[in-house]
């Protein structure tokens, strides 16, 4: 597993996103605030008389506080459910299983106003558990989709470098989600972040203006070192 942890994208940061805790730790942490806010908004309530409609917005941001709560806990129990004591790996075609996803997806990305583009330009083999690489890539994208600004393309790119699988999923930023960067999809890349680092995998995350990119590095089966990933020819891009 790579020792890299996650940060999450903040307005106006640029370049390789801060690596400073594992994804376990980054929700813990994220839960204080929340959580601190829901105490605060309680002893507020019991301070000296306060009319009604004080009382019914403390309420609501009392609600509004919980709901964030129960999201992070949903995150951090679906974090540590999917730690499986061991895995039944076999040897599958990679860009097989990501073309399927990709287009499983596209009527999710043609609701959301989104184009995907996928480029794969050789036959890569991995060795892992086929169902649940299928459900890292399908959070990946997923996440990715909902993060897209509306009319823009999100583009996936995997190709072999040296003895790896090189995949990238790069979009335009669409409006900032609502919580963020505790929102659900960014939520959903963190535990994405988690499992393919867990199946032996690299993971970074960048943003470059309003770009942001996912890369994911896994071990080929088999070697081929004579590629590297600005060299391949590619040679298929779907846009269906």
């Amino acid at each position: 597993m790579s020792g890299a942890a996650f940060q999450v994208a903040s307005p106006g940061a640029t370049g390789a996103l801060t690596k400073s805790r594992s994804p376990l730790a980054h929700l813990l942490h994220a839960l204080n605030q929340p959580l601190t806010g829901l105490q605060c908004s309680l002893e507020l309530a019991l301070a000296g008389r306060r009319r009604p409609e004080e009382h019914v917005r403390t309420l609501r941001e009392g609600l509004d506080l919980t709901e964030r709560m129960r999201v992070l806990v949903e995150a951090i129990r679906e974090l540590t459910d999917t730690q499986p004591d061991a895995v039944a790996e076999e040897i599958f075609k990679f860009d097989e299983l990501l073309r399927d996803t990709v287009d499983n997806l596209r009527p999710v990305a043609a609701a959301l106003g989104v184009r995907l583009v996928l480029v794969s330009s050789l036959p890569l083999s991995v060795k892992a558990d086929r169902r649940s690489m299928a459900a890292l890539i399908f959070r990946l994208l997923e996440s990715a989709l909902a993060l897209t600004r509306t009319g823009s393309d999100l583009q996936i790119v995997v190709a072999p470098e040296l003895e790896q699988i090189h995949l990238v999923v790069s979009w335009k930023q669409g409006a900032t989600p609502q919580h963020s960067p505790f929102s659900r999809p960014e939520l959903a890349l963190l535990i994405a972040q988690a499992g393919f680092e867990r199946a032996g995998g690299e993971w970074n995350h960048t943003l470059e203006g309003t770009m942001q990119s996912c890369t994911v590095r896994l071990p080929l089966t088999s070697a081929l070192p004579h590629f590297t990933f600005a060299d391949q020819p590619c040679t298929s891009g779907d846009s269906k």
